[in-house]
């Protein structure tokens, strides 16, 4: 495997709390990859350490076979990096805050290419604190892209957008990834992992809890899918033929729910019961698990608590 990143038993530590509590992993070249977990778990704290901007209190990092703890310069020159908060001064210009990063390195693609890259061109000279926060992010996001960087690390990049915005973003984040660009991305969005990752990090309390592909992560947890339905008449007594069929409490007479591993054989079986007993099967909805259910399994909590 060609490992851009190779992190070992990181630790970092605020007085007695464990904020990294020896977490391991590696992020080949190319994949777009997540750390999933709730709010205060230690995902930013992992990133940052890899980044340089935090000194861990144990472990090891390799970014592009370079100790970036005895050479962090070195990294910061090969790395792109989009903070939660980003802060420039309101009356600079788009254009002008991209060309001002853009000097900061030895090499740096030209303000209108990043512009271009995420949709910013009609911006261009509008001053920073005139942009919606999805510009603004946006912004954030090319401006860790000025230095053509190898590796690029985008925390939190959705957190606080409407619907339309985070998926600008995540447009721009498929951009990089069907150009082979190596990402390492936070957040706490499931449907972003999924939407966005190869692989992922399930965190919590510091530790990484499970690592792997996002289909994988859900396979391997086994957990039963959620299937609704509503009839047109009373099931009553029926519905005993189908071990685990319940009533949804929720004002609706003839609203049922089921949750099985067997997902085929009930719907068959169900299917059946309705069309001997000349009952019309309506409203029907398969809900499979997804990473906020793995999450909760795991750890007995839901993601955003």
């Amino acid at each position: 495997m060609n490992n851009i990143i190779e992190v070992t038993n990181l630790e970092k530590k605020y007085g007695d709390i464990n904020a990294v509590n020896g977490v391991s992993f590696n992020v080949e070249k190319g994949e777009v990859f997540g750390i999933l977990g709730p709010n205060g778990a230690g995902k930013t704290t992992t990133v940052e350490m890899i980044e340089g901007l935090r000194k861990p209190n144990a472990g090891t990092i390799k970014v592009c076979n370079i100790d970036a703890l005895k050479e962090p310069q070195r990294i910061k020159e090969i790395i792109g990096v989009q903070l939660q908060a980003t802060s420039l001064y309101d009356n600079i210009r788009v254009k002008e805050a991209i060309e001002l990063f853009g000097g900061y390195y030895a090499k740096s693609i030209p303000a209108a290419i990043i512009m271009d890259e995420v949709s910013l061109t009609e911006k261009k000279d509008s001053q920073v604190s005139k942009l919606s926060g999805g510009q603004k992010q946006r912004l954030s996001v090319g401006l860790a892209l000025v230095n053509d960087p190898e590796l690029i690390f985008l925390d939190e990049p959705t957190t606080g957008l409407d619907p339309q915005a985070r998926h600008n973003i995540w447009s721009i984040v498929e951009k990089l990834r069907e150009r082979g660009k190596t990402v390492v991305m936070t957040t706490h969005y499931m449907e972003e992992a999924e939407q966005l990752c190869h692989r992922l990090a399930i965190v919590d309390q510091g530790k990484i809890i499970a690592m792997d592909t996002p289909d994988n992560l859900i396979n391997k947890a086994e957990l039963a899918t959620s299937i609704e339905f509503s009839t047109s008449k009373e099931l009553d007594g029926l519905a005993k033929k189908i071990p685990g069929i319940c009533k949804v409490n929720n004002g609706s007479a003839r609203k049922y729910s089921v949750s099985t591993k067997a997902v085929s054989r009930i719907l068959k079986d169900l299917t059946n019961l309705c069309y001997d007993n000349n009952i019309e099967l309506q409203n029907i909805s398969v809900r499979q698990a997804t990473l906020e259910d793995v999450f909760l399994a795991m750890t007995g909590r839901k993601l955003r608590e």
